[in-house]
């Protein structure tokens, strides 16, 4: 672990504004002039040729939720009128027989993510209608992975059952922290009796994997009641942790992040120190660190792929599963072909006009390069494995990359050797400085107004 006058040092270095990098290019630097929906259509060809497979990996954004959680970045739609649920779920169902009929090869169904929003807003029946509209058409995967995000309070017994009966195996219940004062903050109050209640009934039915999402960084968030918030997690054993980093962005999602002053905020160092004591804690509970951001048991299929170098990073997060072509049902899901994006319309009412006109309802994207999928394998490889090689024969300017991690390097945060880039313990709460070294668009193009969340 850093010694605290470097850590100190390091954050007021390197807590800049950087992307996430779950996709590269970064959303902000797509070139939407240069793409259309017949290209996209046409990179599902290239996918499909290029890594011989059918397989195929599904997110469907589900965007309602009861109450607004001030903490939130997502798009969401808040309302307490559940006949919503009916006409959304149908056109979902529509979107995907637009996209069936666009591209009627066989696929396999290798993953499917419920996010939103709360997934678990919708009622069991309209979900379980959902779920087989789309299996009836298309087969599964013998090892597929059924998952959903949940919100503690509003996922009732028949909510676990119905999806376990339909092959769901995974459940990431949000968290984000069990201090009172923080979750009247963030709008968010749920006791931990009544998390563990639903944890225990979703671990008593038989799901293989429970995730529970923490959050640092947190408005009123402090060190001694955080650890509270880490040691009843722990208690739990849940199979997965994510402990992701509160990315305040309030000039995109507005009033939704304005339900706090900035001055609530914790400092930059007091959220590293957040960060650091819930990542100690976690490893002496024998949970194993996946990536930037996530902690998994050793017995866990994260864990393992972790272990194995063949862990996958998209738009979900950090996933085993290596199916090239993710595509995203639903308003403002993304997909990708490995060779594109593509995102939906991020209005409900543009979602539903696109499907009631028979079109896919994408409203930008963009389409990747030779010299964008080279970064963007090293990226993905910086994100996963923490190391990259270039090769020789690159189009990467290797001096210039070195001179630019050179600051890192100095600072033991980054190690080269001949032209392999790895980033070792003491880097990783920095990989995403060490990414932005990588980014040619970011490097070509600096942001003229506020786009991305504090790296650190």
């Amino acid at each position: 672990m850093l010694q605290t006058t470097n850590s100190e040092r390091f954050i007021t270095k390197y807590n800049v504004p950087g992307p996430r990098y779950t996709s590269y290019p970064t959303v902000p630097y797509w070139k939407k002039e240069q793409w259309s929906n017949r290209d996209w259509l046409k990179t599902l060809s290239q996918n499909r040729l290029h890594f011989n497979t059918n397989s195929l990996s599904l997110y469907i954004h589900l965007p309602y939720c009861d109450s607004l959680c001030t903490f939130c970045g997502c798009h969401k739609h808040i309302t307490t009128n559940h006949a919503v649920e009916a006409p959304y779920i149908t056109a979902v169902l529509e979107e995907w027989g637009i996209f069936r009929s666009f591209f009627q090869e066989s696929f396999e169904l290798e993953e499917i993510h419920l996010g939103g929003g709360t997934p678990t807003f919708f009622s069991p029946s309209e979900l379980k209608r959902m779920i087989t509209g789309i299996t009836e058409t298309v087969s599964l995967s013998p090892n597929a992975q059924l998952g959903f995000e949940a919100h503690p309070g509003s996922t009732s017994d028949e909510h676990l059952s119905v999806l376990l009966d339909l092959g769901f195996s995974r459940v990431s219940f949000g968290i984000q922290d069990y201090d009172p004062i923080v979750q009247k903050a963030i709008h968010r109050e749920q006791s931990f009796e009544s998390v563990a209640l639903v944890h225990q009934k979703a671990r008593n039915l038989g799901y293989s994997s429970i995730s529970h999402d923490l959050v640092f960084g947190l408005p009123k968030q402090q060190l001694e009641g955080f650890i509270e918030t880490v040691k009843k997690t722990i208690s739990l054993l849940p199979d997965r942790i994510s402990l992701y980093s509160y990315a305040h962005v309030p000039w995109i999602k507005g009033n939704g992040q304005r339900g706090f002053n900035d001055d609530d905020l914790p400092t930059a160092t007091t959220k590293r120190q957040l960060y650091e004591t819930a990542k100690r804690l976690f490893l002496e509970a024998n949970y194993v660190e996946i990536g930037m951001d996530h902690f998994a048991l050793p017995t866990d299929d994260l864990a393992i792929a972790a272990q194995q170098k063949s862990l996958h990073r998209n738009f979900m997060g950090y996933t085993t599963q290596q199916s090239p072509l993710l595509i995203g049902l639903g308003m403002s899901a993304i997909s990708d072909s490995w060779f594109g994006f593509a995102q939906n319309e991020k209005k409900i009412s543009d979602y539903f006009q696109r499907i009631e006109k028979g079109e896919l309802p994408i409203t930008r994207g963009h389409l990747l390069t030779d010299a964008d999928l080279e970064i963007r394998t090293h990226i993905l490889n910086l994100m996963c494995r923490f190391e990259t090689t270039v090769s020789a024969d690159s189009t990467i300017d290797f001096d210039q990359l070195s001179e630019l991690l050179k600051p890192m390097i100095d600072d033991g945060l980054v190690i080269i050797n001949e032209r392999t880039v790895t980033v070792p313990e003491s880097g990783i709460p920095f990989v995403r400085n060490c990414c932005m070294a990588f980014d040619a668009h970011l490097n070509e193009q600096q942001p003229t107004k506020p786009t991305f969340s504090q790296t650190v």
